[in-house]
């Protein structure tokens, strides 16, 4: 009974409505109780039962009815079917007139609202912002890792009411195990944000990485972790496993030298070495690739993504489509890259950069080649991860196809059996967005609801 004391201190403001409870109830409520024999024995048990049963109550199962103008299940588009939350998982999804008893205590409307499962963005660098505020080489020389962890943490804040529920983080770009340390912190509540998957420093080829341009007397901190040779590469891999990250981000290809052309780094067995190692860890490895050689050894060397792809010709999108390689094509951060640099979208030429991308993601579609959903927010502005949805659709898929990447396809693509889905047992990871994204997937802006682990942060669908 000493175990319950504590529990009792926060019960004392609650003991005199309960004092009117009549107590014969309880002379035997569970097993480990002895039965009364004599009637003043219940007011002593009343000093234990009554912090117990409110204990109990506590713990009773939350339910919330969210009731939207449609549900997109992650497959499918169903009108009028409601959704029923029980603590952090999805309890029931289905006509209401399905929802099983007893019927949920909250209910949040959503009138002309799309319910949908939390988004998954595959590339995201929440410890970068855009370029055009302060350059890649800046951020990485001149902005300290405490700094830059504040900016990941107001980054993921804003993604997380983006709709983006679940975030894949490609690499930490000059800030350490930064990215790991700001999962941690909204695993404890610290910091609002999505569920992160993190891939740390990264590793790349020894001379394969920035900042580049001083000369050799000068420390520079680089945006990576170098790696040399196969016993290197397995070294290195097992390290960042050590230190915290949930994957592994190798750079395929690179510039060698400041402003050249990138090549391929990384030898087949190279990768290779670093794939098993991995996969011996429970996890797995991606890889940055852009030349079709990079592409070419990193699918032969067993990775599972390839980031960007921008230069993937046929014959390396059919072999990524026999080998079950994904392409995540990271589109709208190419597209700011070049208005950036002075383009003007629909006001002037489309730069040859823009014309070959809208090429290669056109063969990756008739390659049959699976697509992920991922934009490499933090080139350009946290918490519109919608570009990409929208440059997509623009570049050759349907909305339908698009969504489907953004949450199931990428749960399945990332390992994550628990989310991704609005099905029964799954993780209340949930959103809302205005209007029916389906037929114009700009409304992937118009984000009224964002739940997470059962919780609500943003509710504006009945304002």
């Amino acid at each position: 009974m000493d175990l319950l004391q504590p529990v009792m201190g926060l019960c004392n403001k609650k003991r005199t409505l309960l004092d009117t409870i009549p107590f014969p109830f309880f002379s035997r409520p569970f097993p480990w109780v002895p039965a009364l024999k004599q009637p003043h024995q219940y007011t002593g048990m009343k000093n234990y039962l009554i912090p117990l049963c409110l204990l109990l109550i506590s713990f009773a199962k939350a339910q919330t009815l969210l009731r939207p103008e449609n549900v997109f299940d992650g497959e499918t588009l169903h009108p009028s079917w409601v959704v029923v939350t029980k603590d952090n998982k999805i309890h029931y999804v289905g006509p209401e007139k399905g929802v099983p008893s007893p019927k949920p205590q909250q209910e949040v409307q959503l009138p002309g609202a799309t319910l949908m499962p939390g988004l998954i963005e595959g590339h995201s660098h929440l410890l970068l912002h855009p370029y055009n505020e302060t350059s890649w080489n800046d951020q990485v020389l001149k902005e300290s890792p405490v700094e830059r962890a504040i900016r990941g943490s107001v980054h993921a804040s804003r993604s997380l009411l983006a709709g983006i529920t679940t975030m894949r983080d490609l690499g930490s770009e000059g800030a350490g195990y930064s990215d790991v340390y700001l999962k941690g912190t909204i695993e404890q509540g610290l910091v609002n944000g999505p569920r992160l998957l993190v891939a740390g420093p990264a590793i790349v080829a020894t001379g394969a990485y920035g900042p580049k341009g001083f000369h050799d007397g000068v420390t520079v901190p680089l945006g990576a972790e170098e790696a040399s040779g196969v016993d290197e590469c397995i070294r290195t891999v097992r390290k960042q496993l050590g230190n915290g990250v949930d994957f592994i981000k190798i750079y395929a290809d690179y510039r060698l030298q400041k402003g050249g052309e990138p090549h391929a780094t990384f030898s087949v067995e190279e990768i290779a070495s670093m794939v098993a190692t991995a996969k011996s860890a429970g996890t797995y490895v991606v890889a940055h690739a852009s030349t079709p050689e990079g592409m070419m050894r990193a699918i032969m060397g067993g990775v599972e993504t390839i980031e960007h792809g921008d230069g993937g010709n046929g014959e390396v999108f059919a072999l990524m489509q026999k080998r079950g390689v994904a392409l995540c094509p990271t589109l709208a951060a190419g597209e700011a890259m070049e208005e950036y640099g002075g383009w003007k979208k629909n006001g002037g030429p489309e730069p040859d950069r823009i014309t070959a991308k809208k090429k290669s993601f056109q063969l990756a579609l008739e390659a049959g080649t699976q697509l992920v959903f991922g934009g490499d927010v933090g080139v350009f502005s946290h918490g519109d991860n919608f570009r990409e949805l929208e440059l997509m659709v623009e570049y050759g898929m349907s909305p339908l196809q698009v969504l489907t990447c953004a949450t199931s396809k990428n749960a399945d693509l990332f390992h994550l059996n628990d989310r991704g889905r609005l099905r029964t047992g799954l993780l209340a990871d949930i959103i809302a967005v205005e209007g029916d994204p389906l037929q114009k997937i700009e409304k992937m802006r118009e984000i009224v609801f964002v739940m997470k682990d059962g919780v609500i942060y943003k509710n504006t669908g009945d304002e």
